[in-house]
């Protein structure tokens, strides 16, 4: 039984995700698109509307407005996103036990043997499509292959709303008049380097010999070959929370700072969200590090380890601690970032002995039920509903 591999890729997904608790903006020309005066003026995702007049995502904003000038406008709520895609993923796991997410917005799926659950490939991929839409309100476009490399090209060749099959018989028609610039896994430099040569499709790719394609890119060179042939050998890797070995989060500020207070109130907020996520999926972490980007894009990082922990106060007094040792003097930083290494499972993680335990063990139940509490809050509520004093002070 030959393979049968689904991408599933929504369209648009982030302004399509703002319709859902917008319907305004339905029919409208409208973006997500970041705030100029905070360094993200450009556009992050244009509906389909705003696209027929030529607003493309990462645009600058000034330019799409000059084509669109009616064009709503919506600032990006990636939490909100997260939650919408953890909501893709979940629908799709029940066609399949066998999916791996590619990005916040797609994912293939292995759907090899459920003819008799789903019906044919084709009939399948609509009940995908159909259930998201009307479930979940979004839309999405389903390529359908032998392989990964020829499900995401086929994935791309109807948008939107399409279901596109690429099987070994179509390549000749269907991929090979493509030009490179459209092949998955294909950068700038290399089709620019290809395109020098004379290499504009990847139908005229396909006909170059191996040998040459491995000496102008060594390994590259051989997977460029087999992709143009529809070769494939990567296997679909499941996302194993288990496998999970750092959480991270970082934020690029909206003006440099040079001051090491405000630099600690951002650093809680992101803590707060690392130590919220490690308590989801029961994990502690021994390894605190902190990065910071300056003014001139030069990027420091510190770590420093500490004893298993997911509690956010932990986590931010460790990074706290790197912040004040190492807070530039003569610079100003334009991004601060913070995450927990060295993740285990709960009943992994390092054990003190019986001293240390009922020493500290009042003083850690009172922060272990601050934190559930708060995660409980939030998981039923929103992330907004609650959150530490001292942000609340730095807002006011």
């Amino acid at each position: 039984m030959p393979p049968v591999i689904f991408l599933v890729d929504m369209n648009a997904f982030f302004i399509s995700c703002e319709t859902t608790r917008n319907p305004s903006l339905l029919d409208k020309p409208a973006a997500v698109a970041g705030d100029p005066k905070k360094r993200t003026g450009i556009i992050l995702a244009p509906n389909y509307q705003a696209r027929a007049f030529g607003v493309k995502t990462a645009m600058v904003l000034y330019e799409a407005l000059r084509l669109c000038p009616d064009m709503l406008l919506v600032p990006p709520d990636h939490h909100f996103y997260r939650e919408k895609s953890q909501e893709v993923m979940n629908l799709l796991s029940c066609y399949t036990p066998v999916l791996e997410q590619n990005s916040i917005d797609e994912a293939w799926l292995d759907m090899t043997g459920t003819e008799e659950l789903f019906g044919k490939s084709e009939d399948a991929a609509q009940k995908i499509m159909d259930e998201i839409k009307c479930r979940l309100g979004l839309w999405c476009s389903i390529g359908i292959a032998e392989n990964k490399f020829l499900a995401k090209m086929a994935s791309e060749m109807k948008k939107p709303l399409g279901i596109t099959t690429l099987w070994p018989a179509e390549i000749k028609n269907k991929l090979w008049p493509l030009p490179l610039s459209a092949m998955y896994g294909v950068g700038k430099k290399t089709a620019e380097k290809l395109n020098g040569l004379g290499i504009s499709t990847i139908g005229e790719l396909a006909r170059l010999d191996k040998k040459y394609l491995a000496s102008l890119f060594g390994k590259t060179g051989l997977e460029l070959y087999e992709h143009a042939h529809g070769i494939d050998p990567s296997p679909i890797k499941p996302h194993d929370e288990g496998d999970m070995k750092s959480i991270g989060r970082s934020t690029t500020l909206p003006q440099d700072i040079d001051d090491l207070e405000k630099a600690k109130v951002i650093l809680l907020e992101l803590a707060e969200s690392i130590g919220m996520t490690a308590r989801k999926h029961a994990k502690k972490g021994s390894v605190v590090q902190i990065t910071l980007k300056f003014s001139d894009f030069k990027v420091f990082t510190r770590q420093t380890t500490v004893p298993a922990t997911n509690s956010t106060k932990e986590i931010y007094q460790a990074g706290c601690a790197l912040l004040a040792e190492n807070w530039p003097s003569h610079k100003t930083v334009r991004l601060i970032g913070i995450s927990l290494g060295g993740l285990l499972g709960n009943d992994r993680s390092n054990q003190m002995s019986l001293f240390d335990f009922y020493e500290v063990q009042q003083e850690n139940n009172k922060e272990e039920k601050i934190d559930k509490v708060m995660d409980s809050i939030r998981e039923k509520y929103g992330k907004g509903k609650i959150t530490r004093a001292s942000l609340i002070k730095e807002k006011e």
